[in-house]
C-alpha cells in the first residue's frame, strides 16, 4: 500500500509524537547497552521525522520505507532541514543492503503493520542478515492491550488545516488485529474531496515475538515500558524491544 493521502497528511495527524524526545529516548537505550550507533538503518521510516532528528544529532543514518508516498515527504524534510539523506524504497520482508549496519531501529508500531507472523518473521530475518554480529536492533511494538482497550472499536476525529479525517477502527480479537479505516475530507473551495484508505495492524504477544525472533536468529535482550528503562506495565500500550543476534557458542 503507498499510504498517498496518509503520507500527506501523516506528521499533521501525528502531531502529538515528541520525536526530539524519542530520538533522545534511543541514543539512551543505546547508551544503557553501551553500544555506539555506528551506522544506522531506521527501518520503515516514514516521512523521515526520526532519522531526521538522529542525523541532527551527528548520527550516521539512512532510511528505508515501503511507501513512495513516505519518502517523498522524507526527502522534502531532510531538505529543509539542509541534511543530505539517502532514502530507499524497499519493504522489511524485503530488505537487501550493500553492506552491515551496526544499528537498526523501527518505531512508532511499524512492525505491527505487518499482520502475517510469516512475513513479520521474513522481516526479522532480513534484519539478522545486515545487522553487524555485536549490533543492536530496537523497535518499538503496540501491545494486545493497545489494541483490545484503547483503539477497539473506537472512532476518533481530526480537524486539521484544510482536511477532515474521521478515524475508524474494527478491532479482531481472534488475532488481535485492528482494521484502520481512514476518511478524509479535503477542503477545495466551498466543497470537500473525500477519499479513502484502509490498512490494518496486528498486536503480538511477547511469546509470538520470541519465537518470530528467534526463527530469524535473534533474541531479545530485554523489554521496556515505552519511554522508559524499566519493564512494561500491565497496561504498557507500546513496548520497546531492544534486540541482538543469536551468538553460537
Amino acid at each position: 500500500m503507498n499510504y498517498l493521502d496518509f503520507a500527506r497528511y501523516y506528521d499533521e495527524l501525528t502531531e502529538n509524537v515528541d520525536y526530539p524526545a524519542r530520538a533522545e529516548y534511543l541514543l539512551n537505550v543505546m547508551s544503557y547497552f553501551q553500544h555506539a550507533p555506528g551506522r544506522v538503518l531506521d527501518l520503515a521510516c516514514g516521512t523521515g521525522s526520526m532519522t531526521v532528528e538522529l542525523a541532527k544529532r551527528g548520527i550516521d543514518i539512512f532510511g528505508v520505507d515501503a511507501s513512495g508516498d513516505m519518502l517523498t515527504q522524507a526527502y522534502d524534510k531532510a531538505y529543509d532541514n539542509d541534511l543530505e539523506l539517502l532514502f530507499v524504497r524497499q519493504s522489511m520482508q524485503a530488505l537487501e543492503l550493500p553492506g552491515l549496519v551496526d544499528t537498526v531501529i523501527c518505531t512508532l508500531d511499524s512492525v505491527n503493520h505487518i499482520t502475517s507472523k510469516k512475513t513479520l518473521t521474513r522481516a526479522f530475518s532480513r534484519v539478522s542478515q545486515y545487522l553487524a554480529d555485536d549490533g543492536l536492533f530496537i523497535f518499538d511494538a503496540n501491545t494486545i492491550y493497545k489494541h483490545k482497550v484503547v483503539l477497539g472499536d473506537n472512532c476518533y476525529i481530526y480537524d486539521i488545516e484544510n482536511v477532515f479525517c474521521a478515524w475508524q477502527n474494527n478491532y479482531d480479537p481472534e488475532d488481535n488485529r485492528v482494521v484502520i479505516t481512514l476518511d478524509f475530507f479535503e477542503s477545495q473551495g466551498d466543497m470537500y474531496l473525500r477519499s479513502t484508505e484502509q490498512f490494518s495492524e496486528r498486536a503480538y504477544s511477547r511469546e509470538e515475538m520470541t519465537e518470530m525472533l528467534s526463527a530469524a536468529g535473534l533474541e531479545i535482550t530485554e523489554v521496556f515500558g515505552d519511554m522508559t528503562l524499566l519493564p512494561p506495565s500491565e497496561t504498557e500500550q507500546r513496548e520497546i524491544y531492544a534486540v541482538r543476534k543469536i551468538r553460537n557458542e
